[in-house]
């Protein structure tokens, strides 16, 4: 953590915005464990005093029970994670923020400590159980933002123009109402990516005269927007028997499978739009990867298998989902296997534009 966001980190307490039941999550597990504070205080306290994330609500709010739900749809980010994202906001005493996501409130109460009286927050949640939480916590440690039920997509006008404009939820696309509502020469801060995974890289983007432009900062995954929150395909809609061709790669596991926070997968969704992967379980040695189109029923499915020299592909539909995939490879590694930060997003009215090191360049 940069030192000039301490203060901050010590005067704003995390406990004190975390439910008595919530659910840790392991990052490298990728499972979340039940903890009640009045049945295991140690453990609730530990978990909370972690640098992981914890899901605080389910399904929208439908879960019952101490078990995990299936999506979670509320959480108190990674604390390492929010303070980068911070100090990417370069947000100072005075300002006036948005931020988009309220969760438990915790960013918000750390926004509000930062920008100090002078300043004006306000923080917009469209779930009004998780936001009346978070009031009534924000409320409880002596911070007072304005929060505001709503769609984050839409801003909160009444308020605006801001500085600065935070997401701690993932976005698909920047939307129009956050450019309109920053004033020129602020930023916006978020979360973005491509529908190919459900990996984000944060987005650092300097308005002026109704564009936003900046680069990647680096790699994160946040819960998705819910306007946005994409659904996953449904694997029995596409044929998998029906005239699929057949061919083999010599690209290996290790080459191709490089984990949610490589530059790989970020830079094979931009250059591959439109298209879902799923990496499936290693099972007897083979480790299946599937690609779905979601323009049509276009599929591609290539299985890498230990100590094999190639792997075999399958594909079929109007795309050819695995050549572009592959291509796309081929064009990453051409140009040095670049890495988040060499990549940049331009926002304008007529849509999305990502760059490689030129702004007046195009990637996707």
């Amino acid at each position: 953590m940069a030192a000039d966001w301490a203060p901050t980190f010590a005067a704003v307490d995390r406990a004190a915005f975390l439910p008595d039941l919530m659910w840790p999550f392991d990052p490298r597990t990728h499972h979340a464990t039940p903890v009640h504070k009045a049945e295991d205080p140690d453990a609730w306290y530990a978990a909370a005093d972690r640098d992981a994330p914890i899901v605080t609500q389910w399904d929208d709010g439908e879960h019952t029970g101490t078990e995990p739900g299936r999506v979670s749809t509320s959480s108190s980010s990674m604390p390492s994670v929010v303070y980068a994202l911070l100090q990417d906001l370069a947000v100072d005493d005075g300002m006036t923020v948005l931020d988009v996501g309220t969760g438990t409130g915790e960013t918000a109460a750390a926004l509000a400590h930062r920008c100090g009286s002078g300043g004006g927050v306000a923080t917009v949640e469209v779930d009004p159980d998780v936001s009346r939480w978070a009031r009534q916590r924000l409320r409880a440690a002596g911070w007072r933002p304005a929060v505001v039920v709503g769609d984050g997509a839409e801003g909160h006008v009444d308020r605006a123009p801001y500085d600065r404009i935070l997401a701690t939820v993932g976005v698909r696309e920047i939307p129009g109402a956050w450019i309109e509502q920053t004033r020129p020469g602020g930023l916006i801060v978020a979360p973005w990516g491509t529908h190919f995974t459900h990996a984000d890289a944060v987005a650092r983007l300097t308005v002026h005269q109704g564009t936003a432009t900046g680069r990647f900062t680096r790699p994160v995954e946040f819960m998705k927007l819910r306007a946005q929150r994409p659904a996953l395909p449904d694997h029995g809609a596409y044929d998998p028997t029906d005239g699929a061709d057949t061919s083999a790669t010599d690209l290996t596991e290790a080459e191709f499978v490089t984990g949610p926070y490589g530059a790989l997968p970020f830079v094979l969704g931009l250059r591959v739009p439109r298209c879902v992967q799923v990496v499936a379980e290693k099972e007897d040695g083979a480790r299946p990867v599937w690609f779905y189109g979601l323009g049509d029923r276009s599929w591609a499915c290539v299985v890498f298998r230990e100590d094999a020299k190639t792997a075999r592909v399958w594909q079929a539909g109007p795309r050819r989902l695995w050549d572009e995939v592959e291509g796309a490879y081929r064009w990453w590694l051409a140009r040095g296997a670049p890495d988040h930060t060499r990549f940049g997003l331009t926002v304008t009215p007529e849509g999305h534009r990502v760059w490689l090191d030129d702004p007046d360049g195009t990637v996707a």
